[in-house]
């Protein structure tokens, strides 16, 4: 009798593959953005999608604060229309960042989250930054 791990049999390695890639187009991780941003390789924007409030309090070192209800047409025609957004809310228990992918996709725009948001920023040891409340326009 198998294991309740091998009872479902594990999908084929090109199902594996694919399933994978597929997943990478729509995320990145804390390390990859943090890596990215030390060696001055920021070919995307960081977006803080919280409120400014608690962007103010802490944040990502680089990031932009712009509230998922903030982004607008008028508002994201401010960057290139082949801009790389990369989102990122408080972490895991929080669906910012999937109402901000959702509104960039639904602009015509590409975009990736950043799982783990704030949560596994601090998680992985990497610093925040701090700077005046200001109402995002």
């Amino acid at each position: 009798m198998p294991s309740f791990v091998a009872e479902t049999p594990a999908a084929s390695a090109e199902a594996t593959a694919a399933y994978y890639a597929r997943k990478l187009a729509f995320e990145t991780d804390c390390w990859d953005v943090h890596a990215s941003l030390a060696a001055g390789n920021s070919d995307f924007v960081l977006l803080d999608v919280r409120s400014p409030a608690l962007y103010a309090a802490a944040h990502v070192p680089g990031a932009i604060n712009l509230p998922h209800g903030k982004m607008t047409a008028h508002r994201m025609s401010e960057w290139p229309a082949d801009t790389l957004f990369v989102v990122y809310c408080a972490g895991p228990h929080c669906n910012g960042t999937d109402k901000a992918a959702l509104r960039l996709a639904r602009l015509g725009l590409q975009g990736k989250v950043m799982i783990g948001g704030m949560t596994g920023w601090a998680d992985e040891g990497f610093s925040f930054e701090t700077s005046p409340a200001a109402a995002a326009a």
